[in-house]
């Protein structure tokens, strides 16, 4: 099995971060902003990236300000099945994020093609919860 890891740090509280990857206005601005969204274990997430079909995940923990753990149900086929978790960790105002997408099959022209988003995913992240207080 394979599977992508990610690292960023970011100028902002873990409660910060953690509110941006469990509700419907952060990952509206880091993801997409057509989503279904709940902070509660086991909710179906549903993200729409207009490929035709759903993204869903499963919620299968959430730690608040520590850890969000996804399972993937419904989406490209490489993905379904897999796992996404975020693990954080702050020291002096800034938290680090630890992404990890994993149960790959195989490592896929996808797979590496979806390393390169989750990098930005994290840039988007970052850029989101150091300037929220500047966007309108």
């Amino acid at each position: 099995m394979e599977r992508i890891e990610q690292i960023n740090y970011i100028k902002a509280p873990a409660t910060l971060v953690y509110k941006a990857l469990t509700t419907e206005e952060g990952l509206g601005q880091v993801w997409t902003k057509k989503l279904k969204v709940k902070p509660e274990i086991g909710f179906i997430n549903e993200f729409d990236f207009n490929e035709g079909y759903l993204t869903k995940m499963k919620i299968i923990e959430l730690h608040a300000n520590d850890k969000v753990v996804w399972e993937c149900i419904a989406s490209d086929e490489e993905w379904v099945g897999t796992g996404i978790s975020f693990d954080l960790s702050e020291k002096n105002n800034t938290t680090t994020v630890v992404l990890r997408h994993y149960n790959w099959k195989d490592m896929t022209d996808y797979y590496r093609w979806c390393s390169y988003n989750w990098a930005m995913f994290l840039y988007r992240l970052k850029m989101y919860c150091e300037n929220e207080k500047t966007l309108p």
